[in-house]
């Protein structure tokens, strides 16, 4: 293993160290583990918090501004953080409005978000939760019942966000934040594996001619194995699950072309470029597109494309203002 760290042991406290020394007037670290809140506390309206393992920056802490989270907790590399964890920063963002939880589809961070809002609830702060799994590849995988939540659950930060900055109440910001879920999907693909510290090995090996489709943010196994093709014969095959699972006819959408951690953007925009055309094939309208790294998987090569049909109130929020140090 060959990287530029110092301590395995240490890989999550000085990245998170070097986050808040980077964007000081956005993030302030607590004392208690990994978690990052806004450098200024938003004060009277919902509070919104999300989090998870590690390895997916800039995801969770680079969304954490105006217009977006409140804060994020981290847990170890692609492990879910602890209840006490995400207790404190539930603490620390708390307002009289309430607070709303983002969590992906992964059992372990559902059990311990879970378990934090109790705590919090027995202090009195009213905290409700929604849970993202935009990931059309597998139905149940290793880490989880039911869907992944992957690159889309961004798209909640967002519009959710938005909601919370404009002084929606918590009922309102849950279901639009509900109404994103319903209506983004999304689905990758690998060419290389990555390598977490701590195991100092890669996660799973492919050959030279392979490729893992639908593959997970955690490495986790995808629908299945094939010979390497290309970009545009890839982007065929996943845009063919997400549009057969959910229907986009005569929609607008948001695009998000996410890179895994080591895929150039040259080959992001290769692939956007079929993307685009493809949607314009069907008359699906692209209103917006995102293309870069927004919830990576430490230095995997590989993408996902993530789709979300957008209405009036949802196009609204996307594009209301946001300032974070992932997204401005």
């Amino acid at each position: 293993m060959k990287k530029f760290i110092n301590d395995v042991g240490l890989v999550e406290e000085q990245m998170i160290q070097g986050m808040v020394k980077a964007y000081p007037q956005y993030l302030r670290k607590l004392d208690c583990g990994n978690v990052v809140v806004r450098a200024h506390k938003k004060e009277g309206r919902v509070a919104l918090i999300s989090g998870g393992g590690s390895g997916h920056e800039p995801a969770h802490g680079g969304f954490v501004g105006t217009g977006m989270l409140d804060g994020a907790v981290a847990g170890a590399v692609f492990t879910s953080p602890t209840p006490d964890q995400i207790y404190e920063g539930i603490k620390a963002v708390a307002t009289d409005a309430g607070v709303l939880m983002v969590v992906k589809n992964y059992t372990g961070d559902v059990m311990n978000f879970e378990m934090a809002a109790e705590m919090a609830e027995m202090e009195g702060i009213t905290v409700k939760h929604v849970v993202t799994n935009d990931d059309v590849a597998v139905k149940d995988s290793l880490y989880t019942i039911g869907r992944r939540g992957v690159a889309g659950t961004i798209f909640v930060h967002k519009i959710a966000g938005a909601l919370a900055e404009a002084g929606g109440t918590l009922d309102e910001v849950r279901a639009v934040a509900q109404k994103v879920i319903d209506n983004v999907r999304t689905m990758g693909a690998a060419a290389g594996p990555c390598t977490v510290p701590a195991a100092g090995k890669p996660g799973f090996e492919l050959a030279e001619d392979e490729m893992e489709v639908g593959i997970g943010i955690h490495g986790e196994p995808g629908t299945h194995r094939e010979p390497m093709k290309t970009a545009d014969e890839t982007v065929d095959l996943l845009l063919a699950q997400i549009l057969a699972d959910l229907d986009y006819t005569g929609s607008e959408v948001a695009v998000m072309i996410n890179g895994a951690g080591a895929t150039p953007l040259m080959e992001l925009f290769i692939i956007n470029n079929r993307v685009a055309d493809v949607l314009a094939e069907k008359g699906i309208k692209v209103y917006k597109t995102m293309v870069g790294e927004y919830m990576t998987s430490i230095e995997m090569q590989g993408f996902s494309i993530s789709l979300l049909r957008l209405d009036n109130e949802l196009k609204e929020l996307l594009d209301a203002p946001a300032d974070t140090p992932a997204w401005r």
